[in-house]
């Protein structure tokens, strides 16, 4: 399991966000590295983990807990595939694209070593937006992407530190519980019965996806 490629946006202005300033972050490039990697803040606040990657729209990305945003080769490759296009890695938008790490069947909480000093940890999985159907340009993009079901994973950092291009991926800690990034995923979008069993996670889950599942119990519960 290695880092394949480690990508950084630059603010960009663009036709299809609702952001004020009309610029996005989403148009990631490789670099080699290093490039630090630290906690940037709560959300609202901070932007990204990495150093020099800009987050435009601070509403919905950023923060601590959508610090890192990974995606698998395999899965860039699955989609181009059914595309009928090459997509280079940072298609997505992703800051990591992994390589031989099944990153949405990953569990939240779960922990990677990336390289010799990072940790980041597991939260959640990416809702597609209309920036994110821009950037691809394929049409229906929003639903095709959400009912595919494997969303890539978005991670917080637990160990700052430097990374780089070909650094290798550990596992370092798997929790015990079966919530995926996929199953969260699916919870949160288009199953909302599985909600409860998200609650598995506990604490290791997204702030907001914890308060959806809590939401969601107290109203169905009795």
């Amino acid at each position: 399991m290695k880092l394949l490629s480690l990508n950084i946006g630059r603010p960009r202005a663009v036709p299809y966000t609702d952001q004020p300033e009309g610029v996005t972050g989403i148009d990631k490039r490789p670099v080699d590295g290093p490039v630090r990697v630290t906690a940037p803040g709560p959300k609202g606040v901070g932007a990204s983990g990495l150093a020099g990657d800009a987050v435009c729209d601070l509403r919905h990305h950023g923060g601590n807990d959508q610090a890192v945003y990974a995606v698998a080769r395999e899965d860039l490759d699955d989609w181009g595939r059914e595309l009928g296009r090459s997509l280079a890695s940072g298609a997505f938008g992703e800051n990591l694209t992994t390589q031989g790490l099944d990153v949405s069947g990953a569990r939240i909480g779960e922990r990677w070593r990336v390289g010799s000093e990072v940790v980041l940890e597991v939260t959640c999985g990416r809702i597609p937006c209309r920036t994110f159907q821009g950037h691809v340009g394929e049409q229906r993009w929003v639903k095709r992407f959400t009912q595919k079901g494997s969303p890539g994973a978005y991670l917080r950092v637990i160990e700052p530190g430097e990374i780089r291009a070909g650094d290798p991926i550990e596992v370092v800690h798997r929790p015990d519980h079966e919530v995926t990034v996929a199953l969260a995923f699916r919870a949160e979008t288009t199953e909302r019965a599985l909600l409860p069993s998200v609650l598995a996670a506990g604490d290791a889950l997204h702030p907001e996806l914890l308060e959806m599942a809590e939401k969601y119990m107290a109203r169905h519960s009795g």
